[in-house]
């Protein structure tokens, strides 16, 4: 394994307690800094159609999420505009290297804030621009997104706590976790000095179709899942589908959502016709089977904690449902022999199981 990719997994696992501290509303936090072009990743998966993976950097527990750019004959539609305003500049940068044509339409694909927060960014650079999101993600982000940066104080203070305390959320803190630490510091005040929260402005609820010119988007709320307005972007000619973090690759945010939902939301993208799938973090997929994969993860776990309360009641209590659950079976399908991701697996079976207990519990 790269050493690139060792450190990679090894955030990942850091990213279980940062969230916790961070408060980030269940989201995976994204730390980032200003990023080059030449760390970006970008795919063109069909003429015209281009994925952006952004880079990790120091304090960048998991980069932002990924963003897809669409290009029509007469305006271009992009796909979530990333977690720092910075970031977002350099990925307009290449647009503009791509086409003269405006960006007229930006999908906010959820309200988690690595998808959103290049929003002003790309308004100020496109002024005639419309930002769209689905109803229940635009509630949620007026709610939420204007008090981050006061959020982010706070988060501040209880790191630089914990760096003097060598503890975090009851855990000795190591020397690579100081340093994610650190850098994650330096992250969210940078944020704060760049941040300018700006909300949709166009919204919808089951099915937004837009003509770019010789190029039909479909933007679909295919259901509850990830969040409670995840949307998804459907290419029908060129067969590419769009899930934000209702898919993450190489493994699942299960940290907040829906999860027997999430099955059959997960399901209905399924029954699309498309052979490119873009997750909301990580590389481009060429089949569903990745997809069907967390379904059975999903499924699994869902079906396990169940069983319990049929055996016990409902009240036996976290515990008794935690210690019934059994996901190994699926490490390897995920993570292979690769010993970083396998940890990670297990952190985020954790985290799931924790999750289908307080669904099926109502707590």
């Amino acid at each position: 394994m790269s050493h690139a990719r060792r450190k990679s997994f090894a955030q990942y696992l850091v990213c279980i307690s940062l969230i916790v501290v961070a408060n980030c509303f269940g989201a995976a936090p994204g730390f980032g800094g200003p990023a080059d072009d030449e760390h970006r990743k970008v795919t063109e998966l069909a003429e015209g159609v281009y994925l952006i993976e952004h880079p990790s950097l120091p304090g960048d527990v998991n980069g932002s999420g990924n963003t897809t750019v669409i290009i029509g004959s007469r305006v271009v539609f992009v796909v979530d505009s990333c977690g720092l305003p910075s970031m977002a500049r350099g990925d307009i940068a290449l647009i503009r290297k791509w086409t003269n044509k405006p960006v007229g339409f930006l999908l906010n694909t959820h309200f988690h804030n690595d998808h959103n927060q290049g929003n002003r960014t790309y308004l100020d650079a496109f002024p005639s621009l419309q930002i769209i999101a689905q109803a229940e993600t635009k509630r949620i982000m007026d709610l939420i997104m204007p008090g981050q940066p006061r959020k982010r104080e706070e988060t501040i203070i209880k790191w630089k706590k914990a760096l003097e305390t060598g503890t975090l959320d009851g855990k000795q803190i190591t020397p690579e976790d100081r340093a994610e630490i650190l850098g994650a510091i330096t992250a969210y005040e940078t944020w704060n000095k760049e941040f300018v929260y700006q909300s949709p402005t166009l919204t919808f609820n089951d099915e937004l179709q837009i003509d770019l010119g010789d190029r039909e988007v479909q933007v679909k709320h295919p259901g509850r899942g990830n969040t409670a307005g995840d949307a998804a972007v459907y290419l029908p000619k060129e067969k590419i589908l769009v899930t934000g973090d209702l898919l993450v690759r190489p493994l699942p945010y299960p940290f907040d959502g829906y999860p027997t939902e999430w099955v059959k939301t997960l399901e209905t993208l399924g029954r699309l016709d498309a052979q490119t799938i873009v997750p909301g973090h990580g590389p481009v997929l060429h089949d569903k089977a990745y997809l069907f994969l967390v379904v059975d993860l999903f499924k699994s776990a869902i079906e396990q904690v169940n069983a319990k309360i049929r055996e016990v009641g409902l009240f036996a209590g976290t515990d008794a449902y935690k210690t019934s659950v059994d996901l190994t079976a699926f490490r390897s399908r995920f993570a292979g022999d690769d010993k970083d991701l396998n940890a990670a697996f297990d952190q985020i079976a954790a985290v799931l199981t924790t999750l289908v207990i307080r669904e099926a519990t109502l707590q």
